[in-house]
């Protein structure tokens, strides 16, 4: 099943949990996202505004926008495949019962690095 995704800034952080359970069937043992897209990834952790936020600085910090990256020649947006890289394309979740057996304060969370855009994530 597909989920679509739209975002409004260069980087920002979406929370996606709601939008997955509707789609979890009743009979698996887990589900899995996946972000087919080489400048966005996904994450399990706390949807909390300043953590998020933290989160966007700390890509910033590990992989700075202007680089100077070979990778940029091409497109301009090496950043955006590198975080992506250390932020992952899937997640894998357990189903107990046909709900996500996340922990209380777990979140599934869709990371665009190179946004703004619409994007289509792959649940199963």
């Amino acid at each position: 099943m597909a989920l679509e995704v739209e975002t409004d800034e260069r980087v920002e952080v979406v929370d996606v949990t709601d939008r997955v359970t509707e789609r979890v069937p009743t009979d698996g043992d887990t589900c899995t996202v996946f972000v087919p897209h080489t400048t966005a990834g996904v994450v399990v952790n706390e949807n909390e505004r300043r953590l998020l936020a933290d989160l966007e600085d700390a890509l910033a910090d590990l992989v700075p926008e202007d680089g100077g990256y070979g990778h940029d020649e091409l497109d301009g947006n090496a950043d955006a495949h590198l975080r992506s890289m250390l932020l992952g394309e899937h997640v894998t979740v357990p189903v107990e019962d046909g709900d996500l057996a996340l922990g209380t304060w777990q979140s599934i969370l869709f990371v665009e690095c190179d946004g703004p855009r619409s994007r289509r994530l792959r649940v199963r």
